[in-house]
């Protein structure tokens, strides 16, 4: 069973769990850490004894880390939803606004995992400010009784994955996380995909994608890394740059972004590691591949089922920053 995490973001890797799982089979380390938490998807589903878990959004650690204290609880999250729900029933919708003000200014963490459930096509993006600038989903019925006891069990399942293992959350830049990363620790890093839109708390640059690899090099740990390989429009050549050195396994993904069909496109998503994972190839093996007009996949391809969805025009308030959501 994949425990899905109550924090909602874009981008989330929930269907590429048993993929990241079944490739690193065999992989041996003492401690799980991720530079690059999000959601937490990944490290929850593989359940390290030992994880750090870090992340630039003080928001996303506030959040689980008060889960681990038992401050944020699963009878707790029941109840304040029910409340507010009903309080954004009643307004049609406008008291999400009133939500959000609320929590830009106080930043309380269930205020956060509401906005989190009734934002905008889960999206997490914040302003120069840091104030959390998403608008409604226009759902004013968004919060009924079966998805508030859906969010609380999604809070249960992963307070007893937090209490049953050794979980620490710190809020803090990936270049902090790399100084603290021991040779016998298997990090993964989930940094927002380089050469495509930023959608995180912070922006992601080249120099930061060099920085990374270089730290992780550095650190002489164990490591994989989540990116992207190529879309129908163009191929990741940092690839075969900056992770020039390194193994690559490749698997088709579906990305859902909106009701014309134009917008159901495919990805092939990338694991990069510096030790052989089941299925990797070379880097250079992958880029021949692609010259030579091959399969890019390591992995079986899969057939996805095209869901009949709603196409929403997200209007900008102003330009911002969010948390994106890739993990």
């Amino acid at each position: 069973m994949i425990i899905v995490p109550p924090i909602k973001s874009q981008g989330i890797k929930t269907k590429l769990v048993d993929w990241i799982r079944s490739s690193m089979e065999g992989v041996k380390y003492e401690r799980w850490v991720e530079p690059f938490m999000g959601t937490g998807v990944v490290g929850f589903n593989l359940r390290p004894p030992k994880a750090l878990m870090c992340d630039s959004n003080p928001h996303i650690i506030h959040f689980y880390h008060g889960i681990k204290t038992k401050e944020i609880t699963a009878s707790r999250v029941r109840k304040f939803l029910t409340k507010e729900g009903n309080k954004l029933l009643d307004s049609n919708g406008t008291y999400y606004y009133e939500v959000r003000s609320r929590f830009n200014e106080e930043g309380n963490p269930l205020d956060f995992l509401f906005l989190s459930r009734s934002c905008f096509n889960g999206m997490m993006r914040f302003n120069r400010k840091g104030g959390f600038n998403v608008p409604f989903c226009k759902k004013p019925n968004r919060f009924a009784q079966a998805l508030v006891t859906k969010i609380s069990n999604q809070v249960k399942n992963v307070a007893q994955l937090i209490e049953l293992g050794d979980f620490t959350f710190k809020h803090q830049d990936f270049r902090q996380t790399l100084k603290e990363i021991n040779e016998s620790d298997l990090v993964y890093a989930d940094p927002p995909y380089i050469g495509r839109h930023v959608d995180y708390f912070d922006s992601w640059s080249e120099e930061e994608e060099r920085l990374l690899h270089n730290g992780l090099n550095q650190s002489k740990a164990k490591y994989m890394l989540s990116t992207w390989l190529s879309n129908k429009y163009r191929t990741n050549e940092y690839l075969f740059s900056i992770w020039k050195d390194s193994f690559i396994s490749s698997k088709e993904h579906f990305y859902h972004v909106g009701g014309k069909e134009k917008n159901r496109n495919s990805v092939t998503e990338a694991l990069i590691s510096n030790v052989p994972l089941m299925h990797s190839i070379p880097t250079n093996s992958m880029k021949l591949r692609i010259a030579r007009g091959e399969s890019q996949l390591t992995s079986s391809k899969q057939r996805y089922p095209i869901p009949v969805q709603l196409s929403m025009n997200l209007q900008e308030e102003e330009p911002g920053r969010g948390l994106g959501g890739h993990s």
